[in-house]
């Protein structure tokens, strides 16, 4: 892409103006019919917005003001003056009929489930319109998981991505990332186009949870809310489908706490402990975590097994590293030791996990941070992506356009928003990572009482993936089986003997007529699926593999073929263990994305941006990505452009008759197009994750 310099000029007029969204944007707003103390406004999102499959797909955007004492004891809140947070959710409607409905969430802790939405398995994706004021659209997601469910995408806890406790005005600085209150002069040093005024969030961390039990309970008040308002959407009583909850990566923590949760106000429901007038169940048919960090306990020990055994014959650190960092977990004071001595500590001074006592979050913080620097973090000495090891740093994708797109004022206006859109709350972070959260529980139990309930549980890895590797994930479903077979049976479910879970074999995925993606492993109710050649966001990596897991475990079917099964009695046969090896890929070029310059953009290419004579001259912002005037940081084989040619149905989920032949089991795979978030590779050293 060659432009002329004065074209180059014109392209950056406006970035550093001011952007402040409507204070009062035109919403509905009702308090809930179900309970008063929770207020709910909405909108139904401009046409465009997030295009869909079906114009019939019914859309609505908003808020659930959730009271900040729902959040318990999370923090000192006598230092807030805020009582009430807002919590943003998005819902798109199945292109088919169904009652099934899916809550997504991404993880963090602070990580906006936007990101989930428009880069991973929503109905849309945000594309190129050419160069203008209009450089962004969208266009239907061929395989967004509303192809087989209703969706609910939800920003959570307060202060992440649109959910918001008190809309402040500031000023963003996009080298580092941080926000300065009041709205502040630009530096000398910055030139206009990385240092932007708006709204955000108060950056308050007593108005935020700072727990996952804390968090969880917003997240309930907020379904009450929305489910108050559309009943509609609330999966009946005795139907075969109901509500799913699926999350990644810190969703390893939050799925089974907020699946448990929620299980728990059921249960308080039916004994009458709380009323019945102004609650309704939440009635959970299966949860998914997708590359989930669950337990460290379990995990930890395998990252140096991903660093120098894996699948695809990458040894990342030589054998004195990786001996250090195993060692270092088994060592006296070590890791493992360290993790004991903070959930012992939470047992017997902070059951509730509210985060609310020092001493415990200190001993807690402590082992979180042993564990990180000595047994993860030892892999970086390679400079690799965390998410990805076939990527080299820096690791752009998935593709960070959308990020521009969702702080347009033509986006924020369509779909209501007061505030700017934050994709990472560092205050979040740091609020959770100050009480230790990561290690603060175990979670097998959890997910084998859910089990227990007859909830599906399935777990889902893709096999290129570090920082909550599938080694990792593997250990945890054989550790869930052997504590599922020891967890008392529901009055209402039929018992299932999981002690055989370890010994049904791996099938293989088959996603097609053509190919297999993976090998999953399921006894009954509890699946866990290797997925080939994808990283850490699997459905951003192998967005047809992903659906069709998702929709099989949330239909119940078998997740190899999706033919229709007695959960009671099946089992998955095959080899015993996931072998298949590949050979490396080569790392993906980048592209510097202005919105995500810790994550994708060199050390040259941030020299380049911060050149005071450089923009303009030699280097210029288009369509969100750094460009020269000899040509474009974007290669051309990833950049994504409007379309209207579809070429293949967009509804229907694929049931297998037959497995493809050897011959035809290659990996599907999609060329990376790049760019990973606003935090990016600083977001491992801040306890982030996707």
């Amino acid at each position: 892409m060659n432009l002329p310099g004065q074209v180059l000029a014109a392209l950056l007029v406006g970035l550093s103006l001011a952007q402040f969204p409507d204070p009062e944007p035109s919403l509905t707003t009702i308090p809930s019919p179900i309970d008063p103390n929770i207020t709910i406004s909405y909108k139904i999102p401009s046409s465009g917005a997030c295009a869909t499959a079906f114009d019939t797909q019914q859309q609505y955007t908003g808020w659930v003001q959730v009271p900040l004492a729902a959040y318990g004891e999370s923090s000192d809140n006598s230092s807030s003056t805020t009582t009430t947070t807002n919590l943003f959710f998005w819902f798109i409607g199945s292109r088919e009929p169904t009652a099934a409905l899916t809550v997504w969430l991404n993880g963090g802790p602070g990580a906006s489930s936007m990101l989930g939405l428009f880069n991973e398995n929503g109905p849309c994706e945000v594309v190129d319109a050419g160069q203008g004021p209009d450089r962004y659209t969208t266009v239907a997601r061929e395989w967004g998981w509303d192809r087989a469910s209703n969706m609910l995408f939800v920003d959570q806890p307060s202060q992440v991505g649109f959910s918001y406790d008190n809309a402040t005005r500031g000023s963003l600085d996009l080298l580092t990332n941080q926000v300065s209150v009041p709205p502040a002069s630009r530096p000398d040093s910055l030139p206009e186009s990385l240092f932007l005024n708006g709204t955000f969030s108060s950056g308050n961390a007593s108005a935020t949870a700072n727990t996952t039990e804390t968090a969880a309970m917003a997240v309930y008040h907020l379904l009450q809310g929305f489910l108050g308002v559309f009943p509609e959407f609330n999966p009946p009583d005795g139907d075969s489908l109901g509500v799913n909850l699926f999350a990644e990566s810190y969703g390893g923590k939050y799925g089974p706490v907020f699946a448990s949760k929620w299980q728990e106000m059921n249960a308080a429901r039916a004994s009458g402990a709380i009323s019945k007038n102004t609650t309704v169940d939440i009635r959970l048919k299966s949860l998914g975590i997708v590359n989930g960090c669950i337990d460290d306990l379990i995990q930890a020990p395998y990252y140096p097994a991903m660093a120098t055994k894996n699948s695809y014959g990458l040894v990342a650190i030589n054998s004195v590293r990786a001996q250090a960092a195993n060692a270092s977990f088994y060592v006296k004071g070590g890791c493992q030791e360290l993790i004991t001595s903070c959930r012992a500590a939470v047992q017997t001074n902070d059951p509730d996990n509210t985060g609310a006592v020092t001493a415990v979050n200190e001993l807690c913080s402590q082992a979180y941070d042993f564990c990180s620097n000595n047994v993860m973090l030892p892999y970086t000495d390679a400079s690799r992506s965390v998410y990805d090891i076939a990527a080299l740093l820096p690791d752009s994708f998935p593709p960070s356009r959308y990020l521009a797109y969702l702080n347009s004022a033509e986006f924020q206006q369509a779909i209501g928003a007061t505030t700017n859109y934050t994709e990472i709350s560092s205050t979040v972070a740091s609020a959770f990572a100050s009480t230790g959260d990561y290690e603060r529980e175990s979670l097998v139990p959890k997910l084998a009482s859910l089990l227990s309930d007859g909830i599906r549980v399935g777990l889902i890895y893709g096999d290129r993936d570090y920082i909550c590797n599938w080694l990792g994930g593997e250990a945890i479903s054989l550790a869930l089986a052997s504590a599922a077979a020891v967890s008392p049976a529901s009055p209402d479910t039929e018992s299932m003997q999981y002690t055989s879970f370890a010994g049904a074999g791996y099938a293989p995925i088959i996603v097609n007529d053509s190919y297999i993606g993976g090998v999953v492993r399921q006894l009954g109710n509890l699946s866990f699926s290797r997925i080939y050649q994808a990283g850490h966001s699997v459905p951003a990596y192998q967005p047809e593999t992903a659906f069709q897991v998702f929709a099989r475990i949330i239909l119940g079917t078998s997740v190899s073929n999706g033919q229709p099964i007695d959960l009671s009695v099946y089992n998955t046969t095959g080899a015993a263990n996931a072998t298949k090896t590949f050979a490396l890929p080569a790392s993906p070029s980048g592209t510097c994305w202005i919105r995500n310059m810790a994550g994708s953009c060199s050390e040259e290419q941030q020299k380049q941006l911060l050149d005071p004579d450089g923009q303009g001259k030699n280097v210029a912002i288009v369509n969100g990505a750094l460009v020269t005037k000899s040509g474009t940081s974007v290669p051309s084989a990833t950049t994504v452009v409007a379309t209207t040619t579809v070429t293949e149905p967009l509804t229907g989920v694929f049931t297998a008759t037959s497995t493809p032949s050897s011959a035809a089991m290659h990996v599907q795979s999609i060329e990376p197009p790049v760019a990973m978030g606003v935090l990016g590779w600083l977001c491992v050293f801040s306890t982030v994750f996707w």
